[in-house]
């Protein structure tokens, strides 16, 4: 299940490009066009910050902007920033112990499929399929 950080997370990617005229946007304008609290905002304004899918700048005039171009991101990289896996197992998470079960476990095709329709569903959707202008 997607949580609200991943929810949250492509919804200001998207008011970000919608709003985008060449400067920052100041994060109380996302919070009330989005109807999502300031700070829980600058929890996950924090994340994508760091994780490079934004820019940030402090003070007059300042606020945050994509650092690509809309058509550059994809819904997976969003999603795993914020999210760590979307793998529906713990065995198929990137960076996971190997299961001891691996050779015996009569599911893993199953989940190995399911995995792989999720993560190119989420590759194959840019944030601009998303944005309306």
């Amino acid at each position: 299940m997607i949580s609200t950080r991943g929810r949250y997370a492509i919804r200001v990617m998207i008011d970000l490009a919608e709003n985008d005229q060449g400067r920052f946007i100041p994060l109380r304008d996302i919070a009330e066009r989005q109807q999502i609290s300031k700070k829980y905002l600058e929890i996950i304004m924090k994340d994508m910050v760091a994780g490079g899918l934004v820019t940030g700048a402090s003070g007059k005039g300042g606020g945050y902007r994509l650092c690509r171009r809309p058509e550059e991101y994809t819904l997976d990289e969003i999603l795993e920033l914020m999210e760590g896996t979307i793998s529906p197992v713990a065995c198929l998470a990137s960076g996971s112990n190997t299961c001891p079960r691996r050779d015996q476990c009569q599911t893993l095709s199953l989940w190995t499929e399911y995995d792989r329709v999720v993560h190119d569903f989420f590759h194959s959707k840019k944030l601009s399929d998303l944005v309306s202008r």
